[in-house]
This record gives C-alpha cells, structure tokens and sequence, in this order.
C-alpha cells in the first residue's frame, strides 16, 4: 500500500515547489525560495507518496494573529485522489487560531470557500514592456536607495500589511538582483518598492504609496536600474482591484491585465489601506 506522507520542505525541497509554480505559469522570482524559506522555515509543506513530492503548500504564519496560504500545487497526474485536500487540511492546522489570507487562483476559488474562507476582492496582475513603461513614466525626484529595514520602514510596511514581516523584509531587500526604492518628504517615508527578476521579465512588488505620483517615481526609479539590454523584457505588476488610482495607472501606462486571483479570508477582511497599495508584495506570502 502507498504511504503518503506531510512535512515541512527542506530548502532543495521548497525549490522544487517554486518551479512547479512556474510550471503553472505564475512565473516566480529567481530568489523566492530563499527569501520566503526565511519568513517560516517550517511553514513550507510537501506531500510525499513513497519518497516522491507529489504536492505542496505554503502555510506561514507571521505572528499569532495572521496566517498566509500559498504554493498549493498538486503534481498533474496526481490530482483528484484527495492528495491535496490532505496537505491542505495540515497547512490550515499550521495556522490554528489564525485569521488566514490566500489568493485563490479562479479554478481553486470555490474549494477555498468549502473551507470558510471569505472573498474580499479581486487581484490583477498587470504587465507591459520596460522601454514602453519607462517612456510614460515621469522623472524620480525624491526618490533614494533602500538596503536595510530602518525601524521607520518597518512601521510603514505594518501600516499597508496585516502584520509586522521584519524577517521577511530583511531577506527581500537584500536578495541578489533585487532594486529597492524608498519615497521620502519631508523626512518621512512615504512609499517603497522592490523590483525582482523572474522566470519570465520582472515583477514589482510591494509598490506601496501615499499618492499616485509617489508610485509613479518609485516605479520609473526601481526600472531605469536595470541595464539597457532589459528594456525589452516584461514587467509584472499585482493591483488590488479597490485601488482605483493604481487601475487609472495602469491604465495610462498601457498596462494589460494577463492574470488575476480573489483575495480570501478565514476571518475579518484586515484594516489595511488598499488606496496605498499600488502592487502587492507577492501572491505566495502576501
């Protein structure tokens, strides 16, 4: 009889799962792995039948308040034999007390539900070519490097995320050949950015601003860092569908929509301000 069995990935592991995602056409970034690992060692999850993964998940707890689900992947030939629901219900007991979010891809939305988890809305990904954005774009003033998680980047990220993410943020700034931009006035901070390489072109993520002109700068700083030889790649861009200044934006920009996922809940939609965020950090962690 098969044996079938759930526990947390090792970093090998957890990469075979990122590259499964790309499989899926969710195109992650080049240092995903190594960065998300940080967030929860233990809240990266794989189902093994007879010694083979066959699926995954992704189950980090921030603190004990909030949870985010994600890399829920069955291998294709493996489906509907209840592999997944299996893994799932372990990753929902990971985060026991938690009021969970996840972005449910359209085909899983109704699965998530069955579980008790809430719509709230939608996510868009957006995307279009470097040289094209860049000609749209207005110039960069007060705009600065980001290389370390000040105190008061810390506190600006907690007021735009349902939980404090300080080990994250250190491993997502400092990852190979990712751009961080910071927006300051008068001494304060008043946005951030990071842009990473991916499989397929870029993505940004978070695009955090007070204004839409803040997120202007900040895109066009963190994309005319890149090399001249990159203009020509795509650049992915994840917008919560509240945010009607973020679609204007992309909008003017000539962005076009290619992917979306509901944004769900197992408790109470978080007091966050989505008019501030002009792309979410990542559909894997929030």
């Amino acid at each position: 009889m098969s044996e079938y069995i759930i526990r947390p990935l090792t970093a090998d592991e957890l990469q075979e799962a990122v590259d499964w995602a790309g499989r899926e056409g969710w195109n992650p970034g080049h240092h995903d792995a190594l960065c998300f690992r940080s967030t929860e060692p233990d809240g990266f999850l794989g189902g093994f039948l007879d010694g083979e993964m066959i699926a995954s998940v992704s189950a980090v707890n921030y603190d004990d308040d909030f949870a985010f689900l994600g890399f829920y992947i069955v291998k294709p030939e493996y489906r509907h034999h209840g592999h997944g629901l299996e893994i799932a219900q372990h990753a929902l007991a990971h985060c026991t007390g938690r009021n969970m979010g996840l972005d449910g891809v359209v085909e899983q939305q109704d699965n998530y539900r069955k579980s008790g988890f809430t719509f709230a809305y939608n996510n868009y990904r957006f995307s279009g070519r470097i040289a094209d954005i860049l000609r749209a774009l207005a110039p960069t003033a007060g705009v600065d490097v980001l290389s370390t998680v000040s105190d008061a980047l810390r506190d600006y990220d907690r007021q735009l995320f349902p939980a404090r993410r300080d080990a994250f943020l250190h491993g997502w700034l400092s990852a190979s050949g990712h751009v961080s931009r910071v927006f300051l006035e008068d001494g304060q901070i008043k946005g951030y950015a990071t842009l990473r390489p991916c499989q397929t072109g870029y993505k940004v993520g978070p695009l955090f601003a007070d204004r839409a002109d803040i997120a202007e700068a900040l895109l066009a700083s963190v994309l005319k860092a890149l090399p001249e030889d990159q203009s020509g790649q795509e650049v992915f861009i994840d917008m919560p569908q509240p945010n009607n200044a973020a679609f204007a934006f992309a909008d003017r920009l000539g962005l076009v929509k290619v992917f979306e996922t509901a944004r769900m809940y197992s408790g109470d939609q978080p007091d966050i301000d989505l008019s501030r965020i002009y792309g979410v950090t990542t559909f894997e962690l929030g």
